[in-house]
Formats: C-alpha cells, structure tokens, sequence
C-alpha cells in the first residue's frame, strides 16, 4: 500500500469517527454543540499538523540539501483528497440509513462542499507540520555545521605561529 494511501485511510477513519462521537455528543448535548465541534476539528487538525511534521522531519534527514526534498505536497493532498472523498461519503450514508445528528446535508453538498472543507483542514495543517518539521532539522543542521566550523577555525587558530 502506498503511503499516501494509508495516511488518506487512516485520516478518513478518524474523521469519520470524529464525526460519529460528534453525532453522539450533539444528540446527548445540543446546547453544547459548538464545544463538540471544535474540539472535534481540532483533533483532525492536531493530528494532521503531527504526522505531516513527522514527514518533514523524516524528509528532511534523509536529504539534507532542500532541492532534493521529496514532493510531500502532492502526497498530502492526496491524503486530503481521499480522506475527504471515503469520509463525506461514509458519514453521509450513515446519516441518511443510522445516526441522527451525524450533521449530513444533500448528497451533492456534502460531495462538493465537505470534501473542499475536508480536503483543507487535512492538507493545510499537514503542510504546516511538513515546513515546521524541515525548519527544526535544517536549523539543527545548520547548528551542527556552525560548531564544526568553529571548532575546525579553532584549531587552526590554536597551531597558527603568532609573530
């Protein structure tokens, strides 16, 4: 299985079980909605901003020269894509055949606008944790060739005749 796939089935999965938990908590609190709604958003946004950080960590170790970073644009939208495709698909059909308060609209509104919505709030943090993670390890790196550089000058320094 390829990588994007598993994380577009691992995110698609969590949505659709935030959503259900979702459902749940709006049933069993309906005044309270708007806390269910944004802790669940914050959940999928947390962990897409992890894992894609976890990819910008792991890409940027294995090429430490920028030009050659692997293209996790792509791959993450793909990721969005999907996830928001099975997830907006599954959670409408369980809203229309199960679960009140699941938060479905008409089929076509929610294959248009909750794959758009969806699709960015897995790309967009995911992004954000790819650059954050390059960022961390390009400034370690870049710590690490400072030192060594100044040890190296150091030494030099440390045997140069002095007149």
């Amino acid at each position: 299985m390829s990588s994007w796939l598993l994380r577009g089935v691992v995110m698609s999965v969590l949505h659709i079980v935030t959503r259900i938990i979702l459902g749940f908590f709006v049933i069993a609190a309906p005044l309270s909605s708007n806390i269910g709604k944004t802790i669940a958003l914050v959940v999928v946004v947390l962990v897409a901003i992890i894992w894609g950080g976890f990819d910008g960590i792991k890409d940027a170790r294995a090429n430490p020269d920028p030009d050659d970073y692997e293209d996790l644009t792509i791959r993450w939208l793909k990721v969005g894509l999907f996830a928001a495709v099975i997830s907006c698909f599954v959670c409408w059909v369980l809203g229309t055949l199960w679960l009140n308060g699941i938060g479905q609209a008409a089929f076509w509104i929610d294959m248009t606008a909750g794959v758009s919505f969806v699709t960015l709030i897995v790309y967009v943090p995911a992004f954000f944790g790819v650059s954050m993670g390059r960022f961390f390890v390009r400034r370690d790196q870049r710590k690490a060739e400072l030192a060594a550089e100044e040890a190296a000058e150091a030494k030099t320094t440390e045997f140069a005749p002095t007149a």
